[in-house]
């Protein structure tokens, strides 16, 4: 598979609930309980190319119940990124739209192949980094997008780090308290 892979360099963004924000580039929730783009046990880190994008993406649906989340931006410099916003990159993966759209959370239940997750297992296989694709969010436009990593470290070629000059993000889950329940 002769791939279109290029070289990302520009911050992303990523809304998530506040008690992981000691660990905002992890993947590890999208290790435990999969995604669109990744299996159960492959870890996998969901950004998005605009801080609107990560809202609508963090929304889960449900853009008119807000819950408490962090916004975090990332600083990117990441090689290996395959674009399947474009034809030409869905045509040399070998995917569609339709398949990228597909309502992935029905269909990993019913224990079907699921054609995300073979498409992400065939481009981690060759050494991709991670993916561009549309978002599927409600309200989202053509123009929302998000970066999907599969390899991220805190330095290039695959540089994906947190934007914390200030550091106001948390050093440890420990300054999270679980709600009680009276």
């Amino acid at each position: 598979m002769n791939l279109p892979l290029r070289r990302v360099t520009r911050p992303v963004y990523r809304a998530h609930h506040p008690m992981w924000a000691f660990d905002p580039v992890s993947g590890e929730g999208a290790r435990a309980r999969g995604g669109r783009f990744n299996r159960p046990g492959t870890a996998a880190l969901y950004t998005s190319m605009s801080p609107e994008t990560a809202w609508l993406e963090a929304q889960q649906g449900f853009p008119f119940k807000a819950q408490p989340m962090t916004l975090c931006a990332y600083d990117v410099d990441c090689a290996g990124v395959l674009d399947l916003t474009t034809d030409a990159g869905r045509v040399a993966a070998g995917t569609s739209l339709a398949e990228l759209g597909s309502a992935w959370e029905d269909l990993a239940t019913t224990g079907n192949p699921m054609p995300t997750w073979l498409l992400a297992e065939r481009l981690i296989g060759i050494g991709c980094a991670g993916i561009i694709v549309p978002s599927f969010a409600a309200r989202s436009t053509a123009r929302d997008a998000n970066l999907v990593f599969w390899k991220w470290a805190a330095v290039p070629p695959h540089k994906v780090a947190v934007i914390d000059d200030e550091r106001r993000l948390p050093l440890n889950q420990n300054s999270w308290k679980t709600p009680s329940t009276s």
